[in-house]
């Protein structure tokens, strides 16, 4: 379905031909001059007459059936040869008037050109306005610029007499679609008819009646694009949803009309316009400067707005916006190039510029908000905590922007390392040189949340469970890290040293919660003891496991790999020498009700307790990581 396809009815013919308000501020270039060849008196007899023959024929003020019919359409032939006779007797004009001024042939010659001219005008019209929908941007945008060329290079030479056929327009070895085969004639129609109006003096009539017939299909299609003026008050005043709605729909107006609307317009200005620079400056200009200004200028308009309302700005869908004009500059730049649109380039910058300003304002209030949490919540059993959630489900999404975030922030000084210690930050580094901006920035957001989650993990009151929530947290982050553009930004170095804090803080959480388990059992567990002593060991560990299985019961470790390693570490240390200590002085307790008595716990025993640990050992959503049976097949050593 065409989004840009006009099929509005226009003014008639004589709104243009005969409005008394003409372009005054286009510099139009001299006709174009002739060389004077020598011409016979029977020569010039045979141009006028030919010519008056035709351009009466075709006549409207003089012929009923010139004032219903178009030559171009009636008859390409016949076009043709009008613009044959109207060129040649250009030319016979301009040896009259070298040779013999006064010549009463150079009246008449000169009543036949005004009469050509106005047919000539008629066709254009007619030609433009019955072609809205085959003219339309978007099916001119569809052929590509060197097709244009090849269209040209194919079409005949107009200079020995204009109008083209439908073979003409035909590529070679190429079938294209009817519309494009109808365009293409009529590309090829109005350029021939430029080229002769402006060749024979009359450029002016030919841009008046072009420009206002093509400005209109432009502010037609801005309008079905849904671009508007729109002030600042008016934008203030809209809700968060109305508003995501409007940089939606701008976002596929900056798409459409760069990809379709203004390319389109701008080839057909330069195809129809091709042998006068100046007009096809002139033409363009008024035509697309200000529906592309109004266009562009709606970030500056959007990010201009008070900070009490800044809320409702989404830093993505400024980044969205951002990344459409960005990446489409090297269009823009080309189809706006001429110096009379330098203000929609102008534009399009200062968009982007005060785009940049707006981004880097919210990753510092995005700063200073994980810095001011001061939430005294802790995460249950030592889990994630709901501000690194949002704090890395909020750097993963920024960093698919990464490629403009390179732009935003290039200029911004890097963070301060204020008064923290070295070692606290781990920002990336390259042999070849400081890292980039970007990646700093990234470095440091990261710090900072790692500091606040320094402060949470006090407020735990059982300091195993504080080492817990810091390996946790971290871990997410890593994780987060290694799965979006944040991996490439800080690099592995930045994973590798995390990674190892992770280990220290699982090994801190295992010798603070489970050191009193391990360090009831001796040294040498096969050694030989008295009966008074395996009867004391048995009972320390009977008590000191139980403690510590009811207090970390409830604990839990979301990565799935983390709590395997942390399950597995565990049991090395202590399953192998329970078991060791347990085959060796489980019969010296004494027999019968004493066994029971001292001996509370099998290996098995101590296997399936520590593999109901971290059962919290699930996904975010809440699903089950993996079977409890799972988890005691990997505990056995």
């Amino acid at each position: 379905m065409r989004s840009l396809c006009f099929h509005s009815k226009s003014p008639s013919f004589a709104a243009y031909s005969s409005s008394p308000s003409r372009p005054s501020s286009v510099s139009f270039p001299t006709p174009r001059r002739v060389p004077v060849k020598n011409f016979t008196d029977a020569m010039i007899e045979d141009i006028i007459g030919n010519a008056a023959v035709l351009v009466m024929k075709w006549n409207p003020e003089t012929s009923t059936y010139a004032k219903v019919t178009s030559l171009f359409y009636e008859s390409k032939k016949e076009a043709r040869q009008f613009i044959r006779c109207v060129t040649e007797l250009q030319k016979a004009m301009h040896f009259l008037v070298s040779e013999d001024p006064t010549s009463e042939k150079i009246v008449h010659s000169q009543s036949l050109m005004e009469i050509a001219m106005k047919r000539l005008q008629k066709e254009f019209y007619q030609i433009l306005s019955m072609n809205r929908a085959h003219l339309d941007p978007e099916s001119i945008s569809t052929r590509s610029r060197s097709s244009v060329t090849s269209a040209r290079s194919s079409t005949s030479d107009y200079d020995d007499g204009g109008a083209t056929t439908d073979d003409d327009v035909r590529f070679a070895g190429e079938s294209i679609s009817e519309v494009e085969h109808v365009s293409s004639i009529a590309m090829a129609d109005l350029k021939s008819i430029a080229e002769c109006m402006i060749s024979s003096g009359y450029a002016k009539e030919c841009v008046h009646i072009y420009k206002i017939i093509r400005k209109s299909i432009i502010d037609e299609g801005m309008y079905k694009l849904g671009v508007e003026r729109l002030s600042s008050s008016q934008i203030h005043k809209m809700d968060r949803e109305v508003l995501d709605l409007r940089i939606r729909s701008w976002l596929n107006a900056v798409k459409m009309s760069i990809s379709t609307l203004f390319d389109g317009e701008r080839i057909l200005c330069d195809h129809v316009f091709a042998s006068s620079a100046s007009i096809r400056e002139s033409c363009f200009t008024h035509i697309s400067r200000e529906a592309a200004t109004l266009l562009f200028g709606f970030p500056q308009v959007l990010v201009a707005k008070s900070k009490k309302s800044s809320s409702s700005l989404d830093v993505f869908r400024l980044l969205d916006m951002y990344t459409s004009i960005s990446e489409r500059w090297p269009e823009i730049d080309s189809i706006f190039s001429f110096e009379s649109t330098a203000a929609v380039r102008s534009q399009a910058l200062n968009s982007l510029i005060k785009l940049s300003e707006s981004v880097r304002s919210m990753l510092s209030d995005f700063e200073s908000t994980i810095q001011k949490d001061s939430s005294k919540s802790v995460s249950p059993g030592g889990g994630v905590h709901d501000l690194t959630l949002r704090v890395m489900n909020y750097l993963s999404l920024l960093t698919d922007y990464s490629n403009v975030l390179v732009d935003i922030v290039t200029d911004w000084p890097p963070p301060a390392k204020s008064s923290l210690p070295e070692s606290y930050f781990d920002g990336p580094h390259s042999e070849d040189g400081p890292a980039p901006v970007i990646s700093l920035r990234m470095a440091w957001l990261l710090l900072v949340l790692l500091c606040k989650l320094d402060d949470k993990a006090k407020h735990y009151k059982d300091a195993s469970l504080s080492y817990l929530f810091l390996a946790n947290n971290l871990q997410h982050m890593i994780s987060k890290v290694r799965t979006s553009n944040l991996q490439y930004l800080l690099g592995e170095d930045w994973i590798s040293k995390h990674e190892r804090k992770v280990r220290q803080f699982a090994e801190n959480y295992e010798g603070l919660a489970w050191g009193k388990v391990f360090a009831s059992l001796p040294e040498n567990p096969t050694a030989e003891i008295s009966p008074e002593e395996a009867r004391l060991i048995f009972r320390n560990f009977n008590f000191s496991f139980e403690e510590a299985h009811r207090k970390q019961r409830t604990s839990v470790v979301p990565d799935r790999k983390l709590g395997e390693e942390m399950q597995v570490s565990i049991a090395k240390k202590l399953v192998s020498a329970y078991r060791e200590f347990y085959d060796a002085h489980r019969l010296t307790v004494g027999g019968g009700r004493n066994v029971a008595l001292y001996v509370r716990f099998a290996p098995e025993d101590v296997e399936n307790h520590l593999s109901d640990l971290f059962f919290g050992t699930i996904d975010l959503d809440g699903s089950s990581q993996y079977s409890s049976s799972h988890r005691r097949s990997s505990l056995r050593l």
